[in-house]
């Protein structure tokens, strides 16, 4: 089970370093004459709602069934991912209108003191970005993925930044706009970025399928309950870090209905035992016979759901 107290202190730290971070690029860019910097600390401060809802949904995402609610309310956490994507693909397009209006605009080279802040920008959001992904690769959560790639597209925004201004510094006259050509550039890779992440998110709402990998594993371990002669069918339906199957299982067709249901409640608590984001497991019990087996065997491959 996933700690709620340890996610909410990283939400809580996640906010204050993008406040911290915000105030220290706006000045610093406002003193040292980088536009870049300033437009990169204006995103900043976006990037700190997006926090506060990334981290809220997750959080509300996590509380269990209702009477109102008997699934949960893990689809909050993919509407925060769906936002986050949104947000990241948003940021980057404002970031790169910037852009594009400074290197039209003439100005002044920006100060050399600014490389460094730079450079503590990007170490300080590489670092959260993967402290947040370290976390994501447990859950697997659309939301999380989101705030991390926040942090990285800082990173990579700083650091593009960081290049065109020691291009600018070493070039001289006549290279003055290097950030600005080297901020546009970062901003492409983060539209990609965050459109997959909204896309991926929208996934999830529509109730799209998982991974082959996920569906084989579940089969697998159903199919290790003894009694059990065939899994027909698996279908797997993400809701927040959490996972609701169903499963179709075979079952000898002369078995009693007791027999037959005490077959289908060791396959649900097998799977839920080694699986423990599986919400819920619904088992249908298919009567089987040596003829159902062997036509099923011969016939072309089926879906599998």
């Amino acid at each position: 089970m996933i700690d709620t107290g340890k996610t909410l202190a990283l939400g809580m730290l996640t906010l204050c370093v993008n406040i911290v971070l915000m105030a220290v690029k706006i000045s610093v860019g406002i003193i040292g004459n980088s536009y870049a910097m300033i437009a990169d600390g204006i995103e900043s401060a976006g990037d700190i709602l997006s926090s506060i809802i990334t981290w809220a949904g997750f959080q509300l995402s996590l509380r269990p069934a209702d009477e109102d609610h008997p699934y949960g309310h893990g689809k909050i956490e993919s509407l925060a991912g769906f936002f986050s994507g949104a947000a990241l693909f948003i940021a980057a397009v404002v970031i790169g209108w910037h852009s594009v209006l400074e290197i039209l605009t003439p100005h002044h080279a920006p100060a050399w003191f600014t490389l460094p802040v730079l450079f503590g920008v990007v170490i300080a959001k590489w670092t959260l970005s993967r402290v947040i992904q370290n976390v994501n690769k447990q859950v697997d959560s659309r939301a999380l993925e989101g705030d991390a790639w926040h942090h990285l597209s800082d990173a990579i925004t700083s650091g593009a930044a960081a290049i065109g201004i020691a291009i600018a510094l070493i070039g001289g006259p006549g290279w003055e706009a290097a950030d600005d050509y080297a901020a546009l550039l970062a901003c492409g890779i983060i539209i990609v970025n965050g459109t997959l992440i909204a896309k991926n998110a929208l996934h999830e709402v529509l109730d799209g399928n998982v991974s082959e990998d996920l569906i084989h594993e579940m089969r697998d371990i159903a199919a290790q309950v003894e009694g059990v002669r065939k899994i027909e069918k698996c279908r797997i339906r993400k809701s927040g870090i959490g996972m609701f199957i169903e499963l179709h299982v075979w079952i000898d067709g002369d078995l009693s209905v007791r027999e037959g249901h005490s077959i289908g409640h060791l396959v649900k608590k097998r799977v839920q035992n080694e699986v423990p984001r599986v919400i819920d497991t619904v088992v249908h019990i298919e009567p089987a016979s040596d003829d159902m087996e062997s036509a099923a065997d011969t016939a072309a491959p089926a879906k599998v759901y």
